[in-house]
Formats: structure tokens, C-alpha cells, sequence
């Protein structure tokens, strides 16, 4: 019971910090946390907006998205999340946000894949484009499952991006980058467009 309060409040403060720095706006994104050991999801809500959370707030769902314990209901795109943690068992939680500019990309869909940033193909690895499928859907949660399998960020077409970690800081951290990294190549594009780092120099990155 310790560990999944610790949990709650943690999911709250990412939910924050995601909403503060534009991340998500209104009701939109979601975030969620294996609770250890079980095959439970601790998730937030459907309808509240991310700024306004309270860990009371915080729902509990099993891997098929339903109910288990809460006042409040589960959002449509929990059966992502859990569909995440079926193919990861290496995954505690998963970040679902609507980073602007990685968003500006989904709707584009313009694949994040050009080597420009040594923190991004460090902390993101290879970033998939998931093709398009309505939110909520299962015919969605089946698409992001299977990119999810060998990638630990995605940009959804239309929709969003979806980061994966071992924790609820690794999974936050990695859409803070991500969306960095869509900036700087949104930047670097309107000034004549990016260098992509060699082949060579990607390697060298990646065995520090």
C-alpha cells in the first residue's frame, strides 16, 4: 500500500510538470505506473484536467483496463498502456502527452529520424511513427504495442507521442526530450536544414 501511495503522488507530480511545460493541455495525455509486483496499472482519470490532479485522483486498473479501485473513471487509452506492459516487461510507466512540436510532426507525419542531437540518440533511441488509428480504440492500442516492442519513444500520426521507462522519471524525461528534439529540428529546418551526425559519430555516441 506504501509503494502504490509513493506512486500516486508521483504520477501527480509528472502530470504537472507535464501540463506546466505545455506538454499537455486541458484533459488530454495520460500516465501510468505499474504497481510492482502485481498485474495492476495505477492511471490517471478520464475528464480532470492534469494541473488539478490530487493522488485521491489516481485510479487502479487491471490489464484489461478495467475498474479496480477509484471514484473516477478510466480513460479511454488505458488499454494502451496496458497493452505496452504486456509486450514490456521492462516498462513500469509509460507517458501518453501532446508535445507541440512532436505533435506538429504526428500530423505531418514526418518521422523523427534525423541524427542531430547526442542526448536524443541517447536517452530516445530510434523514434517510431505509428500509423494512424482513432484514439481509444484497440485497433490503436495493437499498433502501439507492437512498435512499442523495440522503441522506447513514438510519435502517434495525428495524435501524440508515447514514452516508455523503467520509471515515471525515465518515462517523463524521455518526452522532455523528445519534444526538445522535435524543436531543434523544426529550428534547424526553417534555418537551412540539419546536419545529421555520420554513421561514425552516432556509434561513438552510443558505446559512451
Amino acid at each position: 500500500m506504501k509503494d502504490e501511495e509513493e506512486l500516486k503522488r508521483k504520477i501527480v507530480e509528472i502530470s504537472m510538470r507535464l501540463y506546466h511545460k505545455g506538454l499537455v493541455v486541458g484533459t488530454g495525455g495520460n500516465v501510468t505506473a505499474r504497481i510492482p509486483g502485481s498485474t495492476y496499472i495505477l492511471a490517471t482519470p478520464s475528464g480532470v484536467r492534469k494541473e488539478l490532479l490530487s493522488p485521491r485522483d489516481i485510479i487502479k486498473v487491471d490489464m484489461d483496463g478495467r475498474l479496480v479501485e477509484g471514484r473516477l473513471r478510466p480513460t479511454s487509452e488505458t488499454p494502451m498502456h496496458a497493452e505496452i506492459y504486456r509486450v514490456r516487461g521492462d516498462v513500469n510507466a509509460v507517458v501518453h502527452a501532446h508535445p507541440p512540436y512532436c505533435t506538429g510532426f504526428a500530423c505531418t507525419r514526418l518521422p523523427l529520424g534525423s541524427p542531430i542531437l547526442p542526448e536524443a540518440i541517447v536517452v530516445l533511441g530510434e523514434v517510431a511513427l505509428v500509423e494512424y488509428a482513432t484514439p481509444g480504440t484497440r485497433e490503436l492500442a495493437l499498433k502501439v504495442a507492437e512498435a512499442a516492442e523495440a522503441h522506447d519513444a513514438l510519435i502517434l500520426a495525428n495524435h501524440g507521442t508515447i514514452t516508455l521507462g523503467s520509471s515515471l522519471e525515465e518515462a517523463y524525461l524521455r518526452t522532455e526530450v523528445l519534444e526538445e528534439y522535435a524543436r531543434v529540428l523544426f529550428i534547424s529546418t526553417l534555418l537551412g536544414g540539419p546536419k545529421p551526425l555520420s554513421a561514425g559519430d552516432v556509434e561513438r555516441i552510443r558505446e559512451l
